[in-house]
């Protein structure tokens, strides 16, 4: 939720200071920037670490084999990247990447055996989160959409944002193919303008929980009030009152405060999130 005095950014803002404040704190040539409309800062991985990461973080990712495949994302951005041959870029390299926000956060040692940061989320310490989860969406045709999601953490599921524009648009005709969604939604109350449905995936998402009989949340900055709405906007389309108790909202500040102080740090200084 956005707090008294806390400022309201847009996308383009906070990624133009999330990506100052990672080339600011580097101290080694472990980065690059690319060119175009939106400049990003770069890591790549060194003798010292990743830049883009937390080491405990990064030293958990790496000796466990499904979260270290997950560093292996593609970067739909490498056209925009100085010497693009020389190497390949990865999603989780960028600064700005919401993926390696949430593993730094979810894969420091001891965080989800935190009562207080479990208690936030609704669930059981000692959980282990699936990052990539891909579950099961009934489509009218008999068959499954199995569209990512960013983290399973038992029965809760986790959609991730930090300076991504909204939540993805589409032709309502790709909405109407799931099954369930008359059951789920009243559609008179779906974002739908022109035939074009917003926050698309936020709409697949729900429709994951229903299937899964899980809880879904969002986790965003509390500097970006417009994906705050847009979540609601869904929330209140959802017809099954069960369903909406399983849904929530947290922001990035508001993990903060139960995190470790060396968590804490590092997400006030790469990103501005504070408690």
């Amino acid at each position: 939720m956005i707090k008294t005095g806390q400022r309201i950014l847009s996308a383009t803002q906070l990624r133009r200071e999330v990506n100052a404040r990672s080339a600011a704190r580097s101290e080694t040539p472990d980065h690059e920037v690319s060119y175009g409309a939106s400049q990003s800062v770069i890591f790549r991985e060194s003798d010292a670490g990743h830049g883009n990461f937390l080491p405990a973080s990064y030293a958990r990712i790496l000796a466990n084999p499904t979260w270290k495949q997950r560093l292996r994302k593609s970067y739909t951005a490498s056209r925009f990247v100085p010497r693009v041959s020389d190497r390949r870029r990865y999603e989780l390299d960028c600064a700005s990447s919401s993926d390696a926000l949430l593993m730094n956060v979810f894969c420091y040692p001891g965080v989800l055996r935190n009562a207080r940061m479990c208690g936030q989320l609704g669930i059981e310490p000692g959980l282990r989160p699936e990052f990539g989860f891909r579950p099961e969406i009934p489509l009218r045709n008999g068959r499954a959409d199995r569209t990512e999601m960013d983290m399973r953490l038992g029965a809760l599921l986790v959609e991730a944002k930090l300076t991504e524009g909204d939540f993805q648009r589409a032709p309502v005709r790709l909405v109407e193919r799931y099954r369930d969604l008359e059951a789920v939604f009243d559609m008179a109350r779906l974002p739908v303008v022109d035939g074009v449905v917003r926050s698309y995936q936020l709409i697949r998402c729900v429709l994951a929980a229903h299937a899964g009989g899980a809880a879904f949340a969002v986790i965003c900055d509390g500097r970006r009030p417009d994906l705050t709405e847009r979540w609601f906007e869904v929330m209140q389309a959802v017809r099954e009152v069960a369903l909406r108790t399983r849904l929530g909202l947290l922001t990035w500040q508001e993990l903060a405060w139960a995190l470790p102080a060396r968590v804490q740090r590092f997400l006030q200084e790469k990103y501005g999130i504070g408690g």
